[in-house]
């Protein structure tokens, strides 16, 4: 893992865990996620809950960047 991999785990590790921060993830598919505060890091994988009960893993290696937004 680079450097710069190390340094956004990290940083999406903490606002993760700070429920009052809306995170947006940019993925290389193309695809847009909101990550409501049901939301967990597992390693290198974001775990999140839909609100129709179902789990989703994101991994790290598929996320372009996120965005960060107070709530």
């Amino acid at each position: 893992m680079k450097l710069q991999d190390k340094e956004f785990k990290k940083q999406l590790e903490q606002y993760i865990a700070f429920r009052g921060i809306d995170i947006i993830l940019h993925l290389k598919d193309g695809t847009t996620i909101e990550l409501d505060k049901n939301r967990r890091m597992d390693g290198d994988v974001v775990v999140r809950n839909t609100r129709e009960g179902k789990k989703e893993t994101i991994h790290l290696d598929e996320i372009v960047k996120a965005d960060f937004y107070a709530a």
